[in-house]
């Protein structure tokens, strides 16, 4: 393959016209004859320059509202002719076609179009035909044509050029092509997406497009043998961690963002609830609460465990500022998450360079739909996302004994929960989603007050729940554990009743469970006995 090939002719066709005044100039400047259409034509005319329309390279005018305008051998041989074969040179003058050196193209704004919620019909004229045809084109016969899909690489271009009296290089040439066959590969991903989804409502369409963009290469993965990098969602997608501004602090590890995002999700559950702190260690929350300030409730959270906050990841759903900041500040954390932090906060975290502070924005909708993938050996195994949800937190849902299970709390003891009770069983059922399974959550009063979580049985789930709310007890002077008096959650179902026996020993008066055992009534009996107050959600929320 040649390396310098000179350009002589270029032809433009963008919708996003971003940089374009600044390429022509440069492309001007070396001899670069100008070969375009519509509203390109007429930019690049208005700017001065003077530019050969695509119908007058054909012969053909563009026709059916600009269905067709480059789908032509005067275009394409332009591009695709192998220029050192003499067949190829020889069709060229045979049939007056001059070749294209530089194809400039990025294709009509689908993405865009769908976003701004377009009637359909205005949808499908915003999927490109021709655009895509012209990079494939010079995609494929990059050893004589570059083509420049991302107006980013614009820059690349120009310093080739001048660098090589306006001539690109192969290795440029090549990049270029990868990228656009990246950009088309999106482009498609894209639209056959909106067919299978929005157009034809498939969950599980016959063939997934994955097509994602390259963020930054991380520092290694889950351990330092492990290479990792973060990927962002080619198409639209709810804000979370991956879109979130880095305000300070070393690079993020695979391990930070894995579990940020964990603290962003739960946290997220109580956007519209009163200020709430989420601690997460190894993906898991070891603290949770709700309270009248952001500081209280960092507070209450820390102290369900503070052995385990050491090195963790702080999420709340409030902005920061000074005071709190320097309350989360008395240990070592390694990222704090919040929609936003004043000047005070930044102030406070500045000091602290290792930390690093991410400001989500608005949190995501913990009721959103969507598809959560997971890699296993030979494929993928994909499911719809657990937003199930008994009801927004800082509300209570109706508990009767006459309702299905799933319907509503369905009241299976003889004794009612107090109404402080309810509000610290949904409390507890909502963070329990969460954790690991088997999962066990303790909560009083708007905090967490024992969390045991991926345990291999729920017995040992809840008295190892227990155990931490003891420790947390005796560090902090407490007459007795928060777990006296308290909710406890499971996030499936009790099995045998010793998983509640040990709930009962750590002192909870109320259980939410999604009951379905073959032994609910076992477990009923045994809570009777005991009584508890307890619920049936319907609901089960394994989480592996």
């Amino acid at each position: 393959m040649t390396d310098l090939i000179p350009v002589r002719r270029a032809l433009l066709s963008v919708s996003d016209k971003a940089g374009l005044a600044e390429l022509a100039v440069a492309l001007v400047k070396h001899g670069v004859e100008l070969v375009s259409t519509g509203g390109t034509a007429k930019a690049l005319r208005e700017a001065g320059h003077n530019v050969l329309d695509v119908s007058d390279l054909t012969g053909f005018p563009e026709m059916m509202d600009g269905r067709v305008k480059t789908l032509h051998p005067t275009v394409h041989g332009g591009i695709l002719a192998v220029r050192d074969d003499a067949a190829h040179v020889a069709s060229m003058e045979e049939h007056g076609i001059g070749a294209i050196d530089l194809v400039v193209v990025n294709l009509y704004p689908f993405a865009a179009t769908v976003a701004k919620g377009a009637a359909r019909d205005e949808i499908i004229e915003n999927i490109d035909i021709g655009g895509p045809a012209m990079v494939r084109s010079s995609a494929k016969n990059h050893a004589f044509v570059g083509i420049v899909t991302e107006p980013e690489d614009y820059a690349a271009v120009i310093a080739e050029m001048d660098a090589n009296g306006g001539a690109t290089t192969l290795s440029l040439r090549k990049r270029l092509a990868a990228t656009a066959f990246a950009h088309t590969a999106t482009y498609d991903g894209m639209i056959a997406s909106w067919f299978a989804f929005a157009d034809q409502g498939k969950m599980f369409p016959d063939t997934l497009p994955l097509t994602a963009k390259l963020a930054n290469e991380l520092r290694y993965g889950e351990n330092p043998h492990q290479k990792a990098a973060l990927y962002l969602p080619a198409g639209p997608a709810a804000r979370g961690i991956a879109q979130a501004e880095q305000v300070q602090g070393k690079e993020l590890s695979y391990n930070n963002i894995n579990d940020a995002d964990a603290a962003l999700e739960l946290v997220a559950e109580f956007r519209e609830a009163d200020p709430t702190c989420v601690i997460v260690k190894h993906a898991n929350p070891c603290g949770v609460a709700t309270a009248a300030t952001i500081a209280e409730a960092y507070d209450a959270a820390l102290k369900c465990d503070d052995v385990s906050a050491f090195g963790g990841i702080i999420a709340v759903n409030r902005p920061l500022d000074g005071p709190t900041a320097e309350a989360i500040s008395g240990i070592f954390t390694e990222v704090v998450c919040a929609p936003d932090a004043d000047a005070d906060a930044r102030a406070v975290f500045a000091k602290k360079k290792n930390l690093r502070l991410l400001l989500t924005g608005e949190l995501p909708d913990p009721a959103r739909g969507g598809l959560m993938m997971k890699t296993i050996a030979g494929g993928w195994l994909a499911q719809s996302r657990d937003n199930g949800r008994i009801c927004p937190p800082g509300r209570l849902p109706r508990v009767s004994r006459d309702v299905s299970i799933g319907s509503e709390l369905h009241l299976v003891t003889e004794r009612e929960p107090t109404e402080e009770e309810l509000a610290d069983a949904v409390f507890a059922w909502t963070i329990a989603k969460h954790v690991k399974s088997n999962a066990i959550v303790y909560a009083k009063g708007g905090s967490t007050a024992g969390i045991g979580a991926g345990q291999m049985n729920r017995r040992d789930s809840a008295r190892i729940a227990a155990v931490k709310a003891r420790e947390a007890a005796e560090s902090h002077g407490w007459a007795q554990p928060r777990t006296v008096g308290s909710a406890v959650a499971s996030d499936a179902f009790f099995p045998f009743a010793d998983g509640l026996l040990a709930a009962v020993e750590a002192g909870a008066t109320c259980v939410i469970q999604p009951g379905g055992s073959i032994r609910d009534d076992d477990v009923i009996a045994a809570a009777n006995e005991a009584g508890l107050a307890m619920v049936f959600t319907g609901m089960r929320h394994f989480r592996h």
